[in-house]
């Protein structure tokens, strides 16, 4: 009798919990399957400006907002070793002068009409020797400490040549390097002068006046004023459905209620391992108005559509393929496209089927 009574009331509570089960039925309409991404904007070719040197910044010449040219002074840096450096540089390559060192070489060359006009005159007094001990006159000693005169005379013309050619090679070498190390010192204090590598805007500022600034840490950031690059960050289990030339809907913040068209461009193929991502750029098809860098905004790729499709809400899916109708009966379906709502059913069901949503 109670076992009876216990089942009596496990059938009521059955009913009574299919009776408060939400129902639906499958309805045609347009489905769209597509994935999910976030990202932010990007100026095109926007780039962060680094300096080459370690200074303290002297002058700030733009503001942020600013338009610039390519090669527009950007920041002015100070730095005292450096321009110590460049003055004895400067110094060097005026003192190592080829033109200045004139003197040096005129030296040499007196020295050398002194040595020459000597060994002239040697060769002719042991020429005259020579002539005399032919017809007996004189000794050979007389003959020998001529030529030996002589002999000297042309070694001291000699080395005094050498001499001239090695001073005039020192010399040019001389200044030839200090003009080079003054070009080098030039060529870093030109780096002290950070200038735009393109015509954009700069969007922002990072130091100001009087602060210290590195070779790591980015002084500014600069960007092309019309073209945006949306960058998204797309799961490695979505990539490989992304392909170059799909649709894009875009929503922003800032643009509430508007949703926008993109058109994925690049897909970059090195994932990124700390969020299991993938960079993939879009362009807008009609951009807004006016826009910013580092704007977030959601993104919908559009993967597949179509039109009067049999959908099902995906809430009422058990597992991957099974549905429950109003009967309790359990069946398999076939599936087809799918959002964050709606699946699309290609067979088993039809527009008359009632199903119950399975219990959570």
């Amino acid at each position: 009798m109670i076992k009876n009574t216990f089942l009596f009331f496990l059938l009521i509570i059955i009913c009574s919990c299919k009776k408060n089960a939400e129902k639906t039925h499958p309805i045609v309409q347009d489905i769209t399957e597509s994935v999910y991404a976030s990202g932010t904007l990007k100026s095109k070719n926007q780039y962060q400006v680094f300096s080459k040197v370690n200074g303290i910044i002297e002058n700030i010449y733009v503001d942020e907002g600013d338009l610039v040219k390519k090669g527009a002074p950007i920041l002015s840096l100070i730095n005292e070793s450096s321009k110590l450096n460049k003055e004895n540089a400067a110094l060097a390559a005026e003192f190592n002068a080829y033109t200045n060192n004139q003197n040096k070489l005129q030296e040499l060359k007196i020295n050398i009409e002194l040595a020459k006009s000597k060994l002239e005159n040697d060769s002719l007094l042991f020429q005259r020797q020579a002539a005399l001990w032919s017809n007996q006159i004189g000794s050979k000693a007389e003959l020998e400490q001529r030529e030996l005169v002589y002999e000297n005379s042309k070694t001291t013309y000699e080395a005094a040549l050498l001499r001239f050619d090695e001073l005039n090679r020192q010399l040019t070498f001389a200044s030839s390097q200090s003009k080079k190390n003054l070009l080098i010192s030039q060529s870093l204090d030109n780096d002290y002068i950070i200038r735009s590598d393109m015509d954009g805007r700069v969007y922002s500022l990072s130091k100001s006046k009087g602060e210290m600034a590195g070779i790591q840490v980015p002084l500014a950031v600069i960007g092309d004023t019309g073209s945006f690059i949306l960058e998204m960050q797309v799961d490695e289990y979505d990539i490989l459905k992304i392909k170059p030339g799909q649709k894009a809907l875009i929503t922003m913040d800032s643009y509430k209620g508007k949703v926008f068209e993109a058109t994925i461009q690049k897909i970059d193929p090195m994932m990124n391992e700390r969020s299991k991502s993938f960079l993939v750029e879009a362009v807008f098809v009609d951009r807004p108005e006016t826009l910013y860098p580092s704007i977030t905004f959601e993104a919908n790729i559009i993967l597949q559509s179509k039109k009067n499709a049999l959908t099902i809400p995906r809430n009422f899916l058990l597992g991957d393929s099974i549905v429950i109708k109003s009967n309790g009966d359990k069946i398999s379906i076939q599936t087809g496209l799918r959002d964050y709502q709606k699946i699309e059913v290609l067979s088993g069901l039809s527009k008359e089927d009632e199903l119950i949503k399975p219990m959570e």
